[in-house]
């Protein structure tokens, strides 16, 4: 992975120091709504970059992930004279990192961008690895490319004035990592109150770091996704399963992390039908889950319309054959395992009675 990763929480230092190291003729910051109220007045204060940029702002929220609002910020780079050694500074969640960068990535085919994630989820996930994109046509991140941004700026102090809920979507990206990685990470961040880390920026940004370094680690190894790369899979095929069905048919969004951290219990399933993971380790997870984010209420009436989201994923190789990352055990991951839909349905059947519903 070729983009500096900067831990930090002098946000503002950082960004100027890129800025002066890559010298752009103009600058754009891309934030939403909110970012735009509540983050973007304090880090305009740290950093001289900022408050001299010119400001695009967004409608906020997943939902505006799309053709049209990419489209303004097309429009709005072409009308203010933006060129090739313009640089836009994406500031915001998943939503704003992946449709700034994507923006960014095909505005004459390519400007410089940094990554300022503001929220925990996008810190550990979406920020970093060179994904970009927008929905479409009902489907997540349906069109994209693989551009990485010049830099990624993570900094804790932005954590403060997110709802509980912002917090807990981005924990659920950072114990996917941590199923990949090993058994001791598992277990430290299951033990761990992500309320309480909130009081220690530096121990919360050690802890994000060992994260994003699982990450790092397994897009080096795989920028494309035509591997290993596919074990930050687990728990997608299912979550954004979830996710599609809960915006499109019941018009009621859930927050990604959320989805991930159910369709993570769906898969793990799947792994012990599977692949022999440890049943124990299920268990507690999926009590977990469910004392922490609750449960997504389906019922088997549900199962063809999200079997067909499923097999709509795009790391399918047909429609027919729906492929899952799945685990062994902790630390070990099974890439590209095809499942039939009996065992899918099983696997749904179980998680239903895990998560009590």
């Amino acid at each position: 992975m070729s983009q500096q990763l900067i831990f930090t929480n002098s946000p503002g230092e950082a960004i100027d120091r890129l800025v002066d190291d890559i010298k752009p003729n103009a600058i754009f910051v891309i934030v939403d709504t909110n970012t735009g109220n509540v983050v973007l007045p304090l880090l305009s204060s740290m950093s001289s970059a900022v408050s001299s940029a010119k400001i695009i702002t967004c409608s906020a929220g997943d939902v505006n992930k799309g053709l049209e609002a990419l489209s303004a910020i097309w429009h709005q780079l072409n009308t203010s004279g933006a060129t090739r050694s313009s640089m836009v500074i994406n500031v915001g969640g998943g939503m704003i990192t992946d449709m700034g960068g994507f923006a960014a990535a095909t505005f004459k085919r390519g400007v410089h961008f940094i990554n300022v994630p503001t929220t925990l989820l996008a810190a550990v996930d979406a920020s970093a690895g060179g994904k970009t994109g927008i929905n479409f046509n009902g489907c997540k991140n349906e069109i994209g490319a693989f551009a990485e941004a010049d830099a990624v700026v993570i900094s804790t102090i932005f954590f403060n004035t997110l709802p509980v809920q912002e917090l807990l979507s981005g924990y659920a990206e950072m114990i996917k990592h941590s199923l990949i990685e090993g058994r001791k990470e598992f277990d430290a961040l299951l033990d761990f109150d992500i309320m309480d880390g909130l009081q220690d920026h530096d121990r919360l940004l050690s802890l994000i770091r060992t994260s994003v370094g699982v990450k790092e680690r397994i897009v080096t190894e795989d920028p494309h996704e035509h591997g290993i790369r596919r074990a930050l899979n687990l728990g997608h095929t299912v979550g954004h399963a979830f996710e599609s069905f809960a915006m499109n048919c019941r018009h009621s969004p859930v927050p990604h992390g959320y989805a991930v951290a159910w369709g993570i219990v769906v898969e793990l399933v799947m792994s012990t039908m599977l692949q022999g993971f440890p049943s124990d380790v299920l268990h507690r997870y999926a009590s977990y889950v469910r004392s922490v984010y609750g449960a997504f209420d389906i019922t088997c009436d549900d199962y063809p319309l999200l079997l067909a989201l499923m097999a709509h994923d795009k790391k399918n190789s047909s429609p027919e054959h729906i492929n899952f990352t799945l685990l062994a055990n902790v630390g070990e991951v099974r890439i590209d395992c095809e499942v039939d839909t009996d065992n899918i349905k099983a696997a749904l059947d179980i998680y239903r009675d895990l998560m009590g519903i």
